[in-house]
């Protein structure tokens, strides 16, 4: 919000410079064109060498009148170029500035962040992946090569800087050992699996999602360390063919996955241990009775993912739940699993 006022105050700043200029040359070349009938150029030089101070002679002798007129555009011009000198460095020096703090600012605000994410690349799959993290009011951070980017999501309300993201500093100024996990969405499959290389050597615990642009790529990526792996072309190759054999499988895919305007949410909610639904089984929860939402999955500590479970099935401590329900219903049972009752 501060950059947006203080470029608006900018583009005040100049088209009121540029105004009073473009006035004076106007008057002055007015004024020596009818007082003493110079030739229109003529009287655009001599009003310009005058406001300028250069104190070259004449263009043509000045009549009595036309010295009268002369002396109040000395005054008058004189002070316009101040006042633009002035406004001109004024901007330079708040421009500067601004970068130098906005510059800390960041960093201070980087430096405060934990279990944060880190989106690499802000070009079309980055800037989604933005999206929906700023929906979820998830803390993050952006990081492009390009200034036009980083600029865009600044002022979208993101934390983003200028940076390579294969170069180990980049990632650490974004505050990769303090963070929960990481986006490659940058331009080409070699750019990402620096980037993961990179990420995974400065933390190993670091969950990293990437795409790749090559299917023969994908196996790479996941050697060089990527949790999860979107191949696009494949992706959408298969959801292409899901709309045309079964569209309401598709429309319920959509729904799911897509922020479709209503307020309904898929979300993983952990069991802890010591809470008062630990090994406890779905009947005996009743979270479709008492909160609404659905159980859509269960994965179990030990990895294994049960779709559809049954209702007698034990819930064990550590063990993921995919529910659906409304936002608020979801919040109440990430509560209940994980507030502990001893």
């Amino acid at each position: 919000m501060a950059e947006r006022t203080l470029k608006e105050q900018i583009v005040r700043r100049g088209s009121l410079v540029a105004g009073l200029l473009l006035l004076t040359i106007g008057i002055g070349t007015a004024g020596f064109s009818l007082i003493d009938r110079y030739p229109v150029f003529d009287a655009f030089y001599m009003t310009l060498i005058t406001i300028t101070t250069v104190g070259y002679a004449e263009v043509h002798p000045l009549s009595q009148p036309g010295r009268y007129f002369n002396s109040f555009l000395i005054l008058f011009g004189v002070s316009v170029m101040f006042f633009s000198v002035g406004a001109i460095t004024q901007t330079v020096i708040e421009l500067e500035l601004q970068d130098v703090f906005g510059k800390r600012r960041r960093k201070r605000m980087i430096d405060k962040l934990q279990n944060h994410f880190i989106i690499c690349g802000y070009g079309r799959v980055g800037r989604h992946a933005s999206y929906e993290l700023l929906r979820a009011g998830a803390a993050f951070v952006v990081i492009d090569m390009r200034d036009e980017r980083v600029t865009r999501a600044m002022n979208e309300g993101m934390t983003a800087f200028h940076g390579d993201s294969t170069r180990d500093e980049t990632l650490r100024a974004a505050g990769i050992m303090r963070a929960r996990g990481l986006v490659s969405a940058l331009a080409t499959d070699a750019d990402n699996l620096f980037v993961i290389l990179s990420a995974k050597t400065l933390n190993p615990k670091l969950m990293v999602v990437t795409r790749a642009a090559e299917e023969e790529a994908e196996e790479k990526l996941r050697r060089a360390g990527a949790d999860t792996v979107f191949a696009p072309y494949t992706i959408t190759g298969h959801r292409l063919a899901q709309a045309l054999l079964r569209p309401h499988v598709a429309k319920f895919l959509d729904f799911a996955t897509q922020d479709m305007g209503l307020d309904v949410e898929i979300e993983q909610v952990q069991v802890k241990p010591g809470t008062e639904f630990a090994s406890k089984t779905l009947r005996e929860m009743q979270l479709r009775r008492d909160l609404g939402v659905i159980v859509l999955a269960i994965r179990k500590p030990g990895g294994e993912m049960l779709f559809n479970p049954p209702a007698d099935l034990e819930i064990a401590p550590g063990a993921f739940l995919i529910a659906m329900g409304q936002s608020p219903q979801l919040r109440k049972l990430e509560d209940l699993l994980t507030n502990q009752t001893r």
